[in-house]
């Protein structure tokens, strides 16, 4: 009788084992710690990349906003601050970055008071800032900026006149902005923006509090924009479960490897942690492992060589780990 039992047993395990399917990649661990960022914890803070190094700049630490600037360099797994002053403008949150001809531009974002439209230009030789042509636009925050055709780009966000769809074009060669075709879905704030190959792709983000299901690219060569699949889909009579999933997001963070993009983290209904790539070339989302430590938002993403990497952010309260994610497949 005892027999009968252990084998009733040891086969309802297997039966249970067989039939617990995750809804997200079964390979290798695909998230691992790195080393924490050495400032204080924070979040929304502003990133660019220079020569394979990562720079984030500011943020809110939960008490005050904040201007310093620290460097990560993947090959020495270390963080290092740039400078003693630090960024030049008043201390922000939500501001934007990027970079163009080996120069980081940070500019945008908000004191918790005022919106900010003011831009600066790093030379990481020298570790040195120079304030540079103010932003055309409403003063504003939580906007996206990304670079193309050897020019930044800036736009969507809120302002004291609500949520944003304008963008434009900064030119460093004349210090000079220039409007440009603004981005044809609704007005939004925390979008996520990734950049492929020769196109730049914003998605999702907020409208009146509301998180939006449309995604686009961007061609800076043409000022064209293309609407590409909505990423909330659920087209039940699919057999395809590629058709059947919902990316809709504000303050996620994102980043590149190869020629795919990775989403992770941001609000939903709740802070998320799931983890999905995007394929450009079947314009479908695959999901991956959820990210490796406390789900957040607001966090900052950005890839370098064959790894992505995830710092900072908040979820009640504010975060100064780092992650590294290497697709398995």
């Amino acid at each position: 009788m005892i027999k009968k039992l252990l084998s009733v047993s040891f086969m309802i395990a297997i039966l249970f084992l067989g039939s617990c399917k995750k809804n997200k990649d079964d390979g290798p661990t695909e998230w691992v710690k790195g080393s924490d960022f050495e400032g204080s914890p924070r979040s929304a803070a502003a990133s660019f990349i220079i020569d394979g190094k990562a720079y984030i700049s500011g943020g809110f630490n939960g008490d005050k906003r904040l201007n310093d600037l620290w460097m990560y360099d993947p090959k020495l797994t270390n963080w290092f601050k740039i400078g003693d002053t630090g960024f030049p403008g008043d201390a922000r949150n939500y501001a934007v970055g990027f970079s163009v001809g080996g120069k980081g531009y940070v500019g945008t974002g908000t004191d918790g008071t005022n919106s900010f439209k003011d831009f600066y230009q790093f030379t990481p030789e020298t570790k040195q800032w120079k304030k540079i042509a103010d932003f055309p636009g409403d003063a504003r925050y939580g906007a996206v900026a990304f670079s193309g055709s050897g020019k930044g780009y800036v736009g969507s966000g809120t302002s004291i006149n609500g949520d944003l769809k304008d963008f434009y074009s900064y030119n460093p060669a004349t210090d000079s902005w220039t409007q440009i075709t603004s981005l044809p879905g609704s007005k939004r704030a925390y979008a996520f923006t990734f950049t492929i190959g020769d196109l730049t792709y914003i998605g999702s983000g907020s409208n009146n509090g509301a998180n939006l299901p449309d995604l686009w690219s961007y061609n800076t060569a043409n000022d064209v924009w293309t609407k590409k699949n909505d990423i909330y889909r659920d087209d039940k009579n699919e057999s395809n479960k590629k058709y059947q999933y919902d990316l809709r997001r504000r303050s996620a963070t994102t980043f590149t490897i190869g020629q795919r993009a990775f989403l992770t983290g941001g609000i939903t209904s709740g802070v998320t942690g799931t983890t999905w790539a995007y394929d450009p070339s079947t314009d479908y989302w695959d999901q991956h492992q959820d990210f490796g430590g406390v789900s957040r938002e607001a966090a900052v993403g950005f890839g370098i060589g064959d790894k992505g990497y995830v710092t900072i952010g908040k979820n009640g309260s504010h975060f100064d780990d780092l992650w590294i994610f290497t697709p398995n497949k």
